[in-house]
C-alpha cells in the first residue's frame, strides 16, 4: 500500500442525489474513516480550525484514537470547515486517485447537507447566507443608507449579535443603492474588432455577482474599464441569481439547484452567441468551474459554462500570450503585497494576477499565500469571528513585514479582513483597481 501520492488530484462527483448521501450511519462511518486517516497524518494542522479541533478531540479522548471520540463531537469538526479546499488541493497526500480516496471538504459538505436537511443549521446562518435577499433589501435607496449607518452603530451591532449571530466587532460590507446594474444601464459595449486569444473569444459577459452588484460596484466598473481598454467588449449578463456558494457552504443544496436553474440557461445562451463569461469574485468563478460541474457531472450545459468562465486575470494572461494585452502603462505601482484568495488558488490557474501586475514598470509583487480566515459568513459570525481573526494573523503578519505601497486581494472580503489589522499607505485593495490605476484610465 502506498504511503502517499504525487499524482494530480482527481475530484469525484459529489453524488448528492444518491440514496445514501443523506444516510446518517453511512455518513458517520465515512467521517470515522477519514478522521482516522487525518489523525495519523496531521499535515493540515496549519489550515482551518477543523483539524486542530479534531486532533484535540482525539488527544483528549480515553483511547487517544478516533474511536475514543464521541460521535456527537464530530459536528465540532464539521462546523469549523469553511470549504476553502486547500487541504484537498495543497496538503492531503491521500486524495484520489489514491486508494484511500479522501475528500475532506466534500465530506464536510455532505455532513452540513444532512444537518440542513434535518433543520439543524441555525436560522441566522440561513439568513446571512441569503445574499439574494440582502441585495434586494440593501439596494433600496433609503434602506441602503440606513443599513450602513446601523452597521456603524455599536448598540445596533450588539443587538445584531444577539439576533443574527453577527459579531459586533466584525467588518460588514457597505450596501449601495447605486448598484452596478443601475450604473451600467444604457452603456453600450465597446465596438471593436474581435480577436481570439487561446481559448478566449475576445468578448466578455460579466456575471456581476451579488457582491459586486450591491456591495462593491466600483470593482466591477474597474474590470469593465480595464477590459475595454484592452479592446475587449464587455456586457453584463441578463437576469442572474446568486452563484450559490454561500448556500453550498451551509449545505443548502436545494437552493444551489434553484440558482442553477436561473443562471445556467442564460450563461449558455451568451456562450452560444460568442461571449466568454468572467466574474470578479473568485468564489463565484470556482462555483461554476468546480462545484456545479461536480454536482451535475452529466449536464452538458454546466460543463460548457465550466469551459467558458474565467478569472479576470486568467483572461488577461491569455490575451497577453497572444500579444493582445495593452502594456502601455502610465503609472508605476511600487511594492504591492498581493494576497492570493483560497478560492482562486484552488482553481489551479497559477498566479495570474501577479503575472499581469508584474508587467507594470517599477512594480514589485510580494505574494501572500496564507488564508485570510474570512470565507464570507465564517469571518462575521459571533461563534467563529475570533477563530477567523486567529487564522488571519499569518496573512496580516506577512503584509506588515512587506511594508508595501499597496495591499490587494482578488477577494474583497479577504482584503478587508487583512487591511483591518494594518495602517495602509493607500486605500486601493483590489488588483483590478490597481491595474486601472496603472493604465491611468
Amino acid at each position: 500500500m502506498r504511503e502517499g501520492s504525487l499524482e494530480a488530484p482527481t475530484r469525484h462527483p459529489l453524488g448528492w442525489q444518491d440514496a445514501d448521501f443523506y444516510h446518517e450511519k453511512a455518513l458517520f462511518d465515512e467521517l470515522e474513516r477519514v478522521f482516522g486517516i487525518c489523525h495519523g497524518c496531521r499535515r493540515c494542522v496549519s489550515l482551518c480550525d477543523s483539524f486542530p479541533t479534531l486532533f484535540d478531540l482525539v488527544d483528549e479522548s480515553s483511547t487517544m484514537e478516533v474511536d475514543g471520540v464521541a460521535k456527537a463531537d464530530y459536528w465540532k469538526v464539521v462546523d469549523q470547515c469553511f470549504m476553502c479546499d486547500l487541504c484537498y488541493q495543497t496538503k492531503c497526500p491521500y486524495v484520489p486517485p489514491h486508494e484511500w480516496n479522501v475528500d475532506f471538504p466534500h465530506l464536510m459538505l455532505r455532513a452540513k447537507a444532512q444537518q440542513f436537511k434535518k433543520g439543524e443549521r441555525k436560522l441566522s446562518h440561513k439568513l446571512i447566507s441569503n445574499t439574494a435577499m440582502q441585495g434586494k433589501v440593501g439596494s433600496l435607496p433609503v434602506i441602503a443608507g440606513a443599513i450602513n449607518a446601523a452597521n456603524r452603530n455599536t448598540g445596533v451591532r450588539k443587538l445584531l449579535e444577539k439576533t443574527l449571530d453577527l459579531d459586533h466587532r466584525a467588518h460588514l460590507p457597505e450596501f449601495h443603492s447605486d448598484t452596478l446594474r443601475r450604473r451600467d444601464h444604457g452603456r453600450a459595449p465597446l465596438e471593436a474588432s474581435i480577436q481570439t486569444a487561446g481559448p478566449t473569444l475576445g468578448r466578455a459577459a460579466l456575471f456581476t455577482t451579488c457582491y459586486c452588484n450591491v456591495n462593491t460596484p466600483d470593482i466591477a466598473q474597474d474590470l469593465i474599464k480595464v477590459f475595454e481598454h484592452n479592446g475587449i467588449p464587455v456586457r453584463l449578463t441578463g437576469r442572474e441569481a446568486c452563484c450559490g456558494m454561500p448556500k453550498l457552504e451551509q449545505g443548502d443544496l436545494d437552493s444551489v439547484d434553484k440558482y442553477r436553474r436561473t443562471n445556467i440557461p442564460q450563461l449558455v445562451q451568451l456562450i452560444d452567441a460568442g461571449w466568454d463569461i468572467v466574474a470578479a469574485i473568485p468564489s463565484c468563478v470556482l462555483m461554476f468551474k468546480q462545484e456545479l460541474p461536480l454536482m451535475y457531472p452529466q449536464d452538458a450545459d454546466i460543463q460548457k459554462v465550466k469551459q467558458h468562465i474565467y478569472d479576470p486575470f486568467e483572461y488577461l494572461v491569455h490575451r497577453h500570450k497572444a500579444g493582445l494585452l495593452n502594456t502601455q502603462f502610465k503609472n508605476e505601482l511600487g511594492k504591492v503585497a498581493w494576497h492570493v484568495p483560497c478560492h482562486q488558488r484552488v482553481q489551479n490557474i497559477g498566479p495570474k494576477t501577479k503575472d499581469v501586475l508584474s508587467l507594470v514598470p517599477g512594480t514589485e509583487i510580494d505574494v501572500i499565500e496564507r488564508c485570510s480566515g474570512h470565507d464570507g459568513t465564517y469571518g462575521v459570525r459571533a461563534g467563529t469571528y475570533e477563530k477567523s481573526q486567529k487564522i488571519a494573523r499569518a496573512a496580516i503578519s506577512r503584509a506588515k513585514k512587506a511594508q508595501a505601497d499597496y495591499l490587494v486581494s482578488d477577494c474583497p472580503m479577504a482584503a478587508t479582513q487583512i487591511a483591518d489589522g494594518l495602517e495602509l499607505k493607500h486605500g486601493e485593495t483590489n488588483p483590478l483597481t490597481l491595474l486601472r490605476k496603472a493604465y491611468g484610465i
